[in-house]
């Protein structure tokens, strides 16, 4: 769609696509752009392309720089859904990760063929975020802390083929946890089914069902330092799960609901000490009801958010969010959920060397 004399004529600069360019290979030219810059990003990544970066093939021109360049190296996935989770490609992304290239997770939406599903290209916003997130000096405020975090939703049986779940994407969990790492942390993620990518230096622990990230959590607590709660567990599970599908024509269905344990509740019980924070997400009185459920849990902090705005929350790349903490509350305005991410795990590790001061209003 766009044409190398385009970005030419735009930026200036000349734009290579040939490996053997007799214009520059005289100067090993390709070797030269490997040399020049502080990050590489390949934006986009298609599914050919990150297989060739996990083999190591150096047959054109962006695999032959790709493996000359010495600098931090970031890939942008983009592809059909069906190929984004063949297992091929998976097994390719978890290699390029294990060779130090950094994996930017790919979007969840609508794509040119019709499909749905995750394997959209990040929006632009969302791609220089993750540059600007690589190229900060490190940070060593969470340093020598362990940090626990649960993300995306839990699924619960009705039968083989149903369940009872909820919308979440798990997005905000795994910000949490790309923030928390960012900070020096040492991090194990607990989610849900989601769509999305293990940020890099996270031990993450796939679990489906909410009583399987209740022992999960438990099981990774007892030397943590914080919990946040940020799962969408589901409230509820059906009693007695059917070994076979309900079939429609055995007239209609009464299923018969129990609570589900609740997780924040029960890991404050057995690790009084831990710093622990959760999220409240609500449709109405959202302040009201989070100050509520902070006091009634004993958390240190509950962070509210209203999800009737279909703008954030489930399933969007933004949110907006008040902290709540037994100093007041403090609204963060819209922003992405990376940057949302960041300032939440800021607050904390500034709140573990001493109290948050917040706004009491």
């Amino acid at each position: 769609f766009i044409t190398p004399l385009t970005l030419q004529a735009l930026t200036g600069y000349p734009v290579h696509t040939d490996l053997l360019d007799e214009t520059t290979e005289a100067a090993m030219g390709h070797i030269e752009l490997a040399k020049w810059a502080d990050l590489m990003i390949i934006a986009p990544a298609s599914a050919h392309c990150i297989a060739q970066l996990a083999i190591g093939s150096a047959g054109d021109l962006l695999s032959t720089v790709t493996l000359a360049c010495t600098a931090p190296i970031m890939v942008a996935p983009a592809m059909n859904q069906a190929m984004w989770s063949n297992p091929r490609t998976q097994a390719n992304i978890n290699t390029i990760k294990t060779f130090g290239l950094h994996v930017i997770d790919p979007e969840i939406g609508e794509q040119a063929c019709g499909d749905y599903g995750a394997g959209r290209l990040p929006e632009p916003e969302a791609i220089c975020e993750a540059i600007v997130e690589q190229c900060s000096p490190p940070l060593d405020q969470l340093q020598g802390h362990y940090v626990v975090i649960t993300a995306g939703p839990t699924r619960e049986a009705i039968d083989p083929v149903r369940y009872i779940s909820n919308h979440s994407s798990g997005k905000m969990g795994y910000a949490l946890a790309r923030a928390a790492v960012a900070l020096g942390a040492k991090v194990t993620l607990i989610s849900g089914p989601v769509s999305l990518i293990s940020p890099d230096g996270v031990t993450c622990v796939q679990v489906v069902t909410a009583q399987q990230m209740l022992d999960a959590s438990l099981a990774a607590c007892p030397t943590a330092t914080v919990f946040i709660g940020c799962a969408a567990v589901a409230d509820y599970r059906v009693q007695t799960v059917m070994a076979q599908k309900i079939k429609k024509d055995n007239g209609e269905p009464s299923l018969s609901l129990v609570k589900n344990p609740d997780i924040l509740t029960a890991v404050r019980k057995q690790y009084p000490s831990l710093y622990m924070i959760g999220f409240a997400a609500e449709t109405e009185q959202v302040i009201e009801y989070a100050i509520k459920k902070r006091e009634a849990k004993q958390l240190n902090m509950m962070v509210a958010n209203d999800v009737s705005d279909t703008a954030i929350g489930f399933n969007s790349n933004d949110n907006a969010v008040t902290l709540i903490t037994e100093h007041g509350h403090q609204p963060l305005s819209k922003a992405s959920k990376h940057e949302i991410a960041r300032t939440i795990m800021q607050c904390i590790a500034t709140t573990l060397v001493q109290p948050l001061g917040v706004d009491k209003r």
